[in-house]
């Protein structure tokens, strides 16, 4: 971080905290200890003032700063409102993006209307997610030169979620973090107006649709406190 000589360390705090979404996740959460995060913050702090800070005024920064990373209700009301699907043998094969690469993919979408068929398309290649009843016809339509990667035995979970999802930041990535912090790896995600699809290998996928019922639940728990309060 650059040296802020006239900054305070309440911002500076802030700041480092921003980039920190995993101190931004335990903040939120409430299981973040106080005291630890103000001694790791310390040395970047003094370095970006440019002076030595005491421990207790970290604490006292890290407090207030804590609120900033607290869920708004519209964001809790978004998680509480999604509902999760689960779809079992998937598979995606990835392929160099080119004009005959991206006109068959177009036949391909016309041809299989019926078929689970997400595309995601982005500056030098295409990925398509579908159904594994498909998988090999939708490989015969493309050259094997321009095949680049494929995986089958995948699962999609689909979280719908409330239109105001559109415009409320922060409701994508809820979804992502928890799978991230158990160590269970996304193969593709893509988010589609209301509908946030994420894929991964089916051995993880029991695992991660019940990490999302538990947001979800949580979510919903707080929304009733809330309205008791």
């Amino acid at each position: 971080m650059v040296k802020r000589s006239g900054a305070s360390i309440s911002k500076v705090v802030k700041a480092l905290i921003d980039e920190e979404p995993a101190v931004q996740d335990a903040l939120e959460r409430g299981y973040a200890n106080i005291s630890a995060v103000a001694r790791m913050l310390r040395p970047r702090v003094e370095k970006a003032l440019g002076r030595k800070v005491t421990l207790e005024g970290l604490i006292t920064s890290v407090k207030r700063v804590r609120v900033d990373y607290k869920p708004s209700r519209e964001y809790l009301k978004i998680i509480a409102g999604s509902v999760i699907s689960l779809r079992t043998d998937v598979a995606k094969v990835s392929l160099e993006k080119t004009r005959r690469t991206l006109e068959a993919t177009r036949r391909t979408l016309a041809e299989l209307t019926e078929a689970f068929l997400q595309v995601l398309e982005g500056t030098t290649t295409i990925t398509l997610v579908m159904d594994d009843s498909v998988f090999n016809r939708v490989c015969s339509m493309f050259q094997r030169g321009d095949i680049l990667d494929e995986k089958r035995n995948l699962a999609a979970l689909i979280v719908q979620s409330p239109r105001e999802i559109v415009e409320t930041p922060g409701c994508v990535v809820a979804f992502y973090n928890p799978i991230s912090r158990a160590q269970i790896n996304i193969e593709e995600t893509v988010s589609c107006y209301t509908e946030t699809i994420i894929l991964l290998r089916m051995e993880d996928a029991g695992r991660a649709l019940s990490i999302l019922t538990d947001l979800i639940a949580r979510a919903r728990e707080n929304i009733k406190v809330e309205t008791r309060g």
